[in-house]
């Protein structure tokens, strides 16, 4: 059964295992054993956590909340046109989490009690939302908040009303979403794929959101905090992504098979994929939060990568890490394909991804308790068995 049956609903389609056994070859090894059938899967670290590799500076250094704000990137935001002067972003700054809410979730959190475990739930630490494509804007409200039209084009899951001028409690207040549980009203985002031969979008048929550890304990776990934006990935890069290049999309399907795909497009940057292989993209978020701010100037100083088990002392509340586990209807073809974020260099590499958490409290409590602290498998609903 291939990832295009993500939705959710009936029996497991499974396409976990397989991201199961791409994630034991992740960046830090952490060991993570696939179940059932066996998929092709077998992607070196570099060519599928390349979007989500830690940036030096966030495990060094902590934050200051009297940092000069950044302004957003010149690559997330399209040329105006003659006739229409585009305004300037606002340059974004730390945005502080609300003390008192955040403990309130937390003393909810280590109040609640875990819920017996049926026989036969697996012991891989996470739950997930299996969500579908819901719309296309050339927004961001990331890093661009409050200007339609002032990024390249994204595709978005989960939230349905998600557009430029969203914050925060407007996920609360417009529930509407993509993804199973419904209790997860969050909003993800990629650029938006495109066929180089017909100039068409290639959207997502399977969407799939982890919430898992990547260490090797789970002591001092904690949830995600509501309200929280991060990015990975770097839309201004423009390299190429030749076979066994890191931060490339590569071909998956349940059997043997080739990863980089039978064949490359014409350029060499994007695989061909053979037999019922399509298309698929894993990022990887980190796991470790500096507890004082829900977003930063760049996205990403607010957020680190643990190491040896544990979370820096500039971050150290560990969350749930996010992984996007992508799939596209396409097998791929000579003509390629380009990414909004780089239409000129159509290559893979400037492949990145927006996370704008939010969830019902009490479900975000649960799932992070029965999954990832007692490190039970999920699935969207509850224990996996």
């Amino acid at each position: 059964m291939s990832y295009q049956t993500i939705d959710g609903s009936g029996p497991d389609p499974q396409p976990g295992s397989g991201l199961r056994s791409r994630l034991a070859r992740n960046r830090r090894n952490v060991l993570v054993v696939a179940a059932g059938l066996a998929v092709v899967t077998a992607v070196a670290a570099g060519a599928v956590f390349a979007a989500g590799e830690p940036e030096p500076s966030n495990a060094a250094e902590g934050p200051s909340p009297t940092a000069s704000p950044v302004a957003p990137s010149a690559s997330t935001a399209t040329a105006p046109s003659p006739s229409a002067a585009v305004p300037k972003a606002p340059k974004p700054g730390w945005v502080p989490v609300d003390q008192a809410v955040w403990q309130a979730q937390v003393d909810a959190y280590r109040a609640r009690k875990v819920d017996p475990v049926p026989a036969g739930v697996g012991n891989l630490p996470e739950f997930r939302a299996d969500c579908k494509y819901s719309h296309s804007l050339p927004d961001d409200p990331i890093v661009a908040p409050g200007l339609p039209g002032a990024s390249h084009m994204h595709s978005f899951v989960g939230n349905k009303a998600v557009d430029a001028q969203t914050k925060a409690a407007d996920l609360m207040k417009f529930t509407a979403t993509t993804c199973k549980p419904v209790e997860d009203h969050s909003s993800y985002w990629v650029p938006t794929l495109y066929d180089n031969a017909t100039g068409k979008p290639v959207e997502t048929t399977g969407f799939r959101v982890y919430y898992r550890s990547l260490m090797n304990t789970s002591a001092n776990q904690l949830p995600m905090p509501n309200g929280l934006r991060m990015i990975v990935g770097d839309a201004k890069k423009k390299k190429p992504t030749p076979r066994g290049a890191g931060g490339q999309f590569f071909c998956a399907y349940y059997g043997p098979g080739d990863v980089d795909g039978v064949a490359r497009s014409g350029n060499g940057n994007w695989p061909v994929c053979d037999g019922k292989a399509t298309l698929h993209y894993i990022m990887q978020f980190p796991d470790c939060w500096d507890g004082k701010h829900l977003d930063s100037p760049d996205h990403k100083a607010h957020v680190s990568f643990g190491r040896g088990n544990a979370c820096p002392r500039s971050h150290p509340v560990k969350i749930p890490a996010i992984t996007f586990d992508i799939a596209y209807g396409s097998q791929g073809s000579a003509a390629g394909f380009y990414l909004s974020s780089d239409k000129d260099g159509k290559s893979a590499s400037s492949m990145h991804g927006d996370a704008f958490v939010m969830w019902d409290v009490d479900a975000m409590n649960k799932r992070t308790k029965n999954c990832v602290q007692q490190r039970r498998t999920c699935d969207n609903f509850g224990y996996q068995q």
